[in-house]
């Protein structure tokens, strides 16, 4: 599947949504977007065991949302913004659908309550 000037695949889009599913991996990758994190470092909100962000981590990087470096001893994980970018870039397609369809909405609501006033008087 083409993306608005992007290439990729089906799957890859099937498995960045699904990722996304997730509140945990949402608020993960929010997180991320801030700047690079260890996954003790991201484990810290949350009520859940390392090696479970561990595992939304490993979700996160195979739908290509998130990378995963090595630095010493450290293994930061960073969000791949070019891969959310793409993300925004398929959606807006819809935003622009939806933002048309709530225009007539609007006009149709407009003109249904100029109607009502005028017999009303």
């Amino acid at each position: 599947m083409e993306l608005i000037g992007y290439k990729r695949s089906d799957s890859m889009l099937d498995a960045a949504f699904a990722a996304l599913a997730d509140p945990t991996r949402r608020a993960l990758l929010s997180r991320l977007a801030k700047g690079e994190a260890t996954v003790n470092e991201l484990a810290e909100p949350f009520a859940i065991s390392q090696p479970a962000i561990s595992k939304h981590l490993k979700v996160l990087e195979r739908a290509g949302l998130i990378s995963r470096g090595r630095d010493a001893q450290r293994r930061p994980a960073r969000a791949e913004m070019e891969s959310i970018l793409q993300l925004d870039d398929w959606l807006k397609q819809y935003r622009k659908a939806w933002e048309a369809n709530f225009h007539r909405l609007d006009s149709l609501l407009g003109e249904i309550t100029a109607i009502s006033k005028g017999e009303a008087k």
